[in-house]
């Protein structure tokens, strides 16, 4: 179980990560005199934009303030000028209950049966996840043809973002590659003190930052993304190239760390009628 220490300690990070990459011009004031020896804000000017004491905002920085309001939190969040996936990142760092709800419900046994038959009944390229530890636990024949063949991959290694930054072969068949991979870095960071306590999780974050220079370069970024669609093209061995949207659910059978991911294809191109085909010619 998280402690609050540890939440005010990522809260006080995010805060000031989002504080050294707005400058005073973007912010809409004149900066302090004297030079300035870190990048981005000033304390005391996020103080001043969002109404608050300088001490106040300090502590929150430094993770001594332990129970900030939504009033206030609101209003340092539109004076740090975040996003809405940015907004809410912040709103679960201060609440620690969420995070303590989620992980307390991400101890319930998985029906693999259940979820494999779920997907089998879609045409397209779908999978389920556990957001928590990130094993693919069920998939269809799709999405073996179109994204990997995910049979074939030993359990620990059968994630998504292992398959982005570690495999090659999936990496260029991905014409979208660094869109992707910027995005699931962004989301794997949101979403990072919702499961570090999990050792499979931390294990495979060290494995990325150890074996990848490029998902280090995005870690680094300190991007935030929750979900949403976002669009995945794939060059298939006959040099087709497939179209598609990742839409996605998730709390299956009640579970919140269960992830559902359909890649529909996109509607102006002619991925449907290829990925018809190809299933044919598979059972074929």
């Amino acid at each position: 179980m998280k402690t609050t220490s540890h939440m005010q300690s990522s809260l006080g990070q995010f805060l000031k990560s989002r504080r050294e990459r707005l400058q005073p011009s973007m912010a809409g004031i004149s900066p302090l005199p004297g030079r300035r020896r870190t990048p981005g804000l000033r304390i005391q000017e996020v103080a001043y934009l969002a109404n608050v004491s300088v001490t106040y905002y300090t502590w929150l920085e430094q993770g001594r303030e332990t129970k900030p309001s939504q009033e206030v939190l609101t209003s340092i969040g539109k004076a740090l000028q975040l996003s809405a996936d940015e907004f809410q990142h912040l709103f679960e760092l201060a609440n620690g209950d969420i995070l303590r709800a989620d992980k307390s419900q991400s101890e319930k046994d998985i029906d693999c049966f259940v979820l494999q038959k779920l997907v089998e009944q879609f045409q397209y390229p779908s999978f389920i996840s556990n957001e928590e530890t990130g094993v693919i636990t069920a998939w269809n024949r799709s999405a073996e043809l179109v994204i990997a063949d995910f049979g074939s991959i030993p359990e620990e290694e059968r994630n998504l973002i292992q398959l982005i930054f570690l495999n090659p072969d999936y990496r260029r068949r991905l014409e979208n590659w660094e869109s992707l991979a910027r995005y699931s870095t962004a989301f794997m960071r949101a979403n990072f003190d919702r499961y570090k306590d999990n050792p499979v999780f931390m294990e495979r974050f060290k494995q990325l930052l150890r074996d990848s220079e490029d998902f280090a370069r995005f870690w680094d970024l300190f991007e935030i993304q929750q979900k949403r669609v976002t669009r995945a093209a794939y060059f298939l061995p006959d040099g087709q190239r497939m179209d598609f949207e990742i839409h996605s659910a998730t709390g299956i059978d009640n579970d919140p760390n269960l992830h559902w991911c359909i890649f529909m294809p996109v509607a102006s191109t002619n991925t449907e009628e290829q990925l018809i085909r190809l299933l044919e010619k598979d059972k074929g």
